[in-house]
């Protein structure tokens, strides 16, 4: 069964690993130890994976990384200066090379540029199945930090030139575009900044996909208004069953569902059942209930492997070689076939294919 996943963190990973962290993964996308790799995409019957550039900017100031957790929910603008942003963007520019090498070594749809679709330009990834190529998955890329724009909006031409085609407008921290989601209420209530808005614009313009998982619950909203495409919120799931703040409240993916955009139903237990280790049927139930509050349209796969140790993947889950066990758990649960197609594929086939407007 053909399906197409929005996030994973693998390419990050790799590329700690080759920076001498998390030596115990070495591996390259073609074959590793992590969740994901291409190998296993296509034994799997994947159709296409969404890799993220992702960047925590804590990693590339004076004093690194420790001791950043907790200044991190608290919307600090001033935590990460430019020069932090910047490096941040040169270490997105040498990931994206690392992985166009590593594709074209083994992964053949992304030998060439236009193997990578744009939104509107699905037809791409029909036409790896239709040439038989081995193995046959198309491969996205994305960043996972929108702050790395740092003011900068005609960055947005060289990533996309670049092959990116999401961006994922915040991580953890309060960057130029917005706010992170937060567990403060003042936080949360923060919008989009005036360059973000500016980036929603140009952001529709080139097509590339407006990514809100991470985002406040303000700039959520901001995107719904001001964007004049669908929205993506690639790795998130439902607050009504897992009040974590990084999941979407009924009313936002109800507004999700309306503007024609989806959510993608993501792997960790912390998103899925708490304090507990999630089950495949927990997959299944915040399925459901997307499927009830956004509908059967809005709903796709956003599994964040790699961004997570694999003991906080659902029970019998451990990368991509065990999705048959999620589809199960969703036709025990009472989702249809067609909804599962749709929740595998072919709702992320539709958002691809919605002709993106243009200005003027």
């Amino acid at each position: 069964m053909g399906w197409i996943d929005m996030h994973c963190d693998t390419l990050s990973e790799i590329r700690k690993a080759g920076q001498g962290r998390k030596q115990e993964k070495k591996g390259s996308l073609l074959r590793n130890e992590l969740c994901v790799d291409i190998e296993r995409l296509g034994k799997a019957g994947a159709e296409a994976q969404f890799f993220a550039c992702f960047v925590n900017a804590a990693d590339y100031g004076a004093q690194g990384g420790a001791g950043k957790e907790k200044k991190m929910w608290q919307g600090n603008r001033s935590l990460f200066g430019e020069k932090v942003w910047d490096r941040a963007y040169d270490e997105v520019l040498r990931m994206l090379d690392c992985a166009w090498k590593e594709v074209c070594e083994g992964f053949h749809i992304a030998r060439y540029a236009e193997d990578i679709p744009a939104a509107g330009e699905t037809k791409d990834i029909a036409g790896i199945k239709d040439a038989g190529r081995e193995p046959s998955v198309a491969g996205i890329l994305t960043v996972e930090e929108g702050g790395v724009l740092n003011g900068k909006a005609e960055r947005l031409g060289e990533l996309y030139d670049r092959g990116v085609r999401l961006i994922t407008l915040t991580w953890n921290y309060e960057n130029g575009i917005g706010s992170p989601n937060s567990r403060e209420r003042k936080v949360m209530e923060r919008g989009l900044t005036s360059f973000g808005r500016e980036i929603v614009e140009r952001m529709n313009e080139y097509g590339m996909l407006i990514d809100v998982s991470h985002l406040s619950d303000g700039g959520f909203w901001d995107c719904i208004q001001c964007s004049r495409a669908p929205i993506a919120a690639s790795h998130s799931n439902c607050r009504a069953l897992c009040g974590h703040p990084r999941n979407l409240t009924d009313e936002m993916l109800h507004a999700l569902g309306e503007k024609g955009g989806v959510a993608g139903l993501n792997f960790y237990s912390a998103f899925l059942s708490g304090n507990r280790r999630a089950r495949p049927e927990d997959v299944a139930r915040h399925a459901l209930h997307m499927i009830d509050k956004a509908g059967e349209d809005a709903v796709c796969l956003g599994t964040d492997f790699d961004g997570f140790e694999t003991e906080a993947l659902p029970e019998g889950i451990r990368g991509v070689q065990d999705m048959e066990i999620v589809w199960e758990a969703m036709g025990r649960a009472g989702i249809t076939p067609r909804q599962i197609d749709k929740i595998l594929s072919g709702n992320l086939r539709r958002m691809l294919e919605i002709p993106f407007p243009t200005s003027g």
